[in-house]
């Protein structure tokens, strides 16, 4: 199934095509969490989770067409 993935900040890196925002594919049925460790995201990096614009857990099953955004822990001032 295809989904649309936003990496951000430092866990940019991690998207499989490159790029900070792209479609990708997604197994049907995995969580945010197993899809994030396939693409090699350390846990405590997967922080803050939108999907289709509602905040979510590690836990929310990908369905497709689902707008995926994943947030690393954020810091400042």
């Amino acid at each position: 199934m295809k989904i649309q993935l936003r990496l951000f900040a430092n866990i940019r890196k991690y998207h499989p095509t490159g790029n900070e925002e792209d479609e990708v594919e997604a197994q049907e049925g995995i969580t945010i969490q197993q899809y994030a460790r396939r693409l090699g995201i350390p846990d405590e990096y997967v922080k803050i989770i939108f999907v289709n614009g509602l905040k979510t857990d590690k836990e929310a099953i990908l369905r497709e067409g689902d707008r995926v955004g994943i947030f690393p822990p954020l810091a400042g001032g």
